[in-house]
């Protein structure tokens, strides 16, 4: 996956769903969307908040620094997996629960990281 694929299709896809299944697209894109709201909280992504509201978004309109790509991918997928399939599995379910919480903290220590980095070089981050 790129950086200029769409976001709806990328999680659907990891959900196990193609573009031409459209009877869950609201459901999912609100559960990105609530995520969405969450990494903002913890620095990640524009100071003014991100959503999207079908497939014209991007992962490149979220956050155009690639080393945010993947574990922000992961961690949007896990979190409306849990919501929108959870698994039968309560060890399933705390496997993803775990790997959500050790991905948003690695996602807050590289924000905070980057701010205090762009912070001493007079950039923005």
């Amino acid at each position: 996956m790129e950086l200029d694929d769409s976001i709806l299709s990328s999680i659907k896809q990891m959900l196990g769903l193609t573009d031409d299944v459209t009877a869950f697209d609201n459901e999912i894109i609100a559960h990105i969307n609530s995520t969405f709201m969450g990494l903002n909280q913890i620095g990640v992504g524009s100071d003014i908040g991100f959503s999207i509201h079908g497939y014209e978004e991007t992962w490149r309109d979220f956050i155009d620094d690639q080393r945010y790509i993947d574990p922000v991918r992961e961690f949007i997928y896990l979190k409306t997996r849990l919501i929108f399939d959870p698994p039968a599995s309560s060890t399933v379910s705390d496997a993803y629960n775990q790997r959500i919480a050790e991905t948003e903290w690695r996602l807050n220590v590289m924000a905070e990281h980057l701010a205090a980095q762009s912070e001493e070089e007079g950039v923005a981050p």
